[in-house]
């Protein structure tokens, strides 16, 4: 791991950049923007000591989506390299939370500009004329041609050791036991060893709809127990002897130590989602775009 100082506009990656590391930052602050040098330059956010960036490209080599520069002088950055990732975790282990919340938050900011783009599209269809701003549609625009090849899904085979690590808090379920409830608060997140789990919204009413069938070695629950907010929908054992392992925040440090690659992991996971998640954004995207061109 090795620290660098930068001075105030001095760039310490760009947009496009293939990565294999990611930062913690020291002191001082750095800029996230697109387009940097550009007509059309914008700056995302700013972040501040002790917030991350440059994660995905650790967990699952990204391109860089965008540029980042020092905010101000004297800004110190710690740069973490995909082989040094474990042994920082397991020194660290109150950052793993933090690194997953980054990869979380951006998936709930991709998640409603996915719904809005998909409610704009369905009236786009329907024949209705949209009352979208120009800024919608130059947003849209913007992030088609900012996509890359690293950016398609690609669904990958990981091998690990499930049943390793929190024996004590792997169960087993008959069919139909509620894990969870959706409206729930989420604590935990799971890892389902064996059997199948479903996954509803309006469960038991005349609403019901089935979101999707969970097999083992698949997580679930997992944004709820990072960011405590309400469960989405709800999940269903679907055989009998469905075995689950719970996994709570501060189980993460004692898995890191029993079982690193199943950290590894969970963040894939996350990376995953938010590449399947931007893949369906592409597509209505560029949905949007043909009917309105």
């Amino acid at each position: 791991m090795l620290k660098k100082t930068f001075k105030k506009g001095d760039v310490i990656f760009h947009e496009g950049d293939n990565g294999d590391s990611f930062f913690q930052i020291e002191s001082g602050k750095v800029a996230v923007i697109t387009d940097y040098g550009k007509e059309n330059e914008k700056q995302l956010t700013e972040m501040e000591a002790g917030q991350f960036f440059g994660e995905l490209a650790a967990v699952e080599g990204y391109h860089r989506s965008a540029t980042v520069i020092a905010a101000e002088d004297n800004t110190t950055v710690t740069e973490i390299t995909q082989q040094e990732m474990n042994s920082f975790f397991d020194e660290n282990p109150d950052k793993i939370i933090l690194v997953m919340k980054n990869i979380s938050g951006r998936i709930r900011e991709l998640t409603k500009d996915y719904e809005e783009a998909v409610s704009t599209l369905n009236d786009l269809k329907a024949g209705n004329t949209s009352s979208k701003s120009e800024s919608f549609f130059d947003k849209i625009k913007k992030f088609l041609n900012s996509i890359g090849a690293s950016d398609q899904s690609v669904e990958e085979e990981r091998e690990t050791e499930h049943s390793k690590g929190l024996e004590e808090k792997v169960a087993s379920y008959p069919a139909g036991t509620i894990i969870f409830k959706q409206g729930e608060e989420g604590k935990c997140m799971y890892d389902i060893h064996f059997g199948r789990v479903g996954i509803y919204t309006g469960y038991s009413t005349p609403e019901q709809k089935e979101i999707t069938v969970l097999y083992p070695n698949k997580f679930f629950g997992e944004m709820g127990m990072i960011d405590n907010e309400p469960r989405s929908a709800t999940a269903v054992t679907l055989d009998d002897e469905t075995t689950i392992e719970t996994i709570y925040p501060e189980d993460l440090a004692e898995l890191m130590k029993k079982n690193p690659p199943k950290v590894d992991m969970i963040l894939q996971h996350l990376s995953q989602r938010l590449r399947n998640l931007t893949r369906d954004y592409t597509k209505v995207c560029k949905e949007i775009c043909e009917l309105t061109a």
